[in-house]
């Protein structure tokens, strides 16, 4: 445990008096998540919050709008939430969304795209994608800006914003100016460097990562597709400029560097930082990692005002 930051200690601490995750079932463990107490964390100030409901094949899903104060029109940051496509839903990223929202000037649109195993891919991506179209066909209602829309999320919702921008992008969909992954799932192989060192004991552990992996997809092709595993994309030109975010101690590390590293050789603007001393999972934990996420969330902001330039270029 070298070095790890005293707060990665505490959080792993917590999450070793949890029975084992990949021991039980899907529902037992979003039962066992609703019933723990709710924590007290501090809120950024914003003008307003908002739940509305977004047709999708087959339904409707919701999506929570935070606007920041201000005039706007404003640029938009849709948010998708991690939890390995099983867990999370809204509540997870809330005050990270606020924060977000607050300190980028940016209305961020959190979706609750609806999970596997009851849901497996590729309905989250579709979900996801629906959510995305939504926010663009509705962007003036929303006192956004359709031309700034940048995409993100952690871990799962890392993957599903990277998902986006390559379904976008082949289907002429949203123009997307940016995507911000934050620790992102890139592949389904479990097999990096970075697996093997962290592999048991950090949160995150391989065996809970199978886990997830196995109740998403339907099969092993899927496990190809690069809706699923991006980094398998063999064109990825003509994407919209990424920050990539990963957590030194965390088994998705390698993976998210290296696709930020593929980005960089098809020409897309790419901007990384590695976050020392922390693990998966930091940046929707408000309780134990304020500082942290606001250090991030100021590094987005960074990132996010030089999309903001290039927007108003075109």
């Amino acid at each position: 445990m070298a070095n790890l930051k005293p707060q990665s200690q505490l959080y792993l601490e917590a999450f070793k008096q949890m029975p084992p995750i990949a021991s039980l079932e899907p529902q037992t463990v979003r039962d066992m998540f609703a019933m723990a107490p709710p924590v007290e964390v501090e809120l950024a100030p914003l003008s307003k919050i908002e739940d509305r409901l977004v047709p999708v094949n087959g339904g409707e899903i919701n999506v929570r709008i935070y606007t920041p104060e201000g005039q706007g029109p404003f640029p938009v940051f849709v948010y998708y939430h991690g939890g390995g496509w099983v867990l999370g839903d809204i509540p997870t990223a809330d005050a990270s969304c606020r924060m977000l929202a607050n300190k980028t000037q940016r209305i961020v649109v959190s979706v609750d795209y609806r999970l596997a195993p009851e849901h497996k891919f590729p309905v989250p991506v579709e979900d996801s994608y629906a959510a995305l179209q939504w926010v663009s066909d509705n962007a003036a209602a929303l006192n956004a800006n359709a031309s700034n829309i940048v995409v993100g999320g952690d871990s799962a919702g890392g993957n599903l914003a990277a998902a986006m921008t390559l379904k976008s992008r082949e289907e002429n969909g949203p123009a997307i100016a940016g995507q911000v992954l934050i620790y992102p799932v890139t592949a389904l192989s479990y097999d990096s460097p970075s697996y093997e060192e962290f592999k048991e004991g950090f949160g995150l552990d391989r065996d809970l990562m199978i886990w997830f992996g196995n109740y998403y997809i339907r099969n092993e092709e899927d496990a190809k597709n690069v809706l699923v595993a991006p980094i398998l994309e063999e064109n990825l030109r003509n994407l919209p400029p990424a920050y990539v975010l990963t957590a030194e101690y965390d088994v998705l590390r390698d993976e998210g560097e290296a696709y930020a590293e593929r980005l960089r050789e098809a020409g897309v603007y790419v901007e990384t930082s590695r976050e020392e001393g922390l693990v998966h999972g930091f940046f929707t934990n408000m309780a134990v990692f304020p500082e942290d996420i606001k250090g991030s969330i100021d590094k987005f902001a960074s990132f996010l005002a030089k999309v903001d330039q290039e927007v108003s270029r075109v």
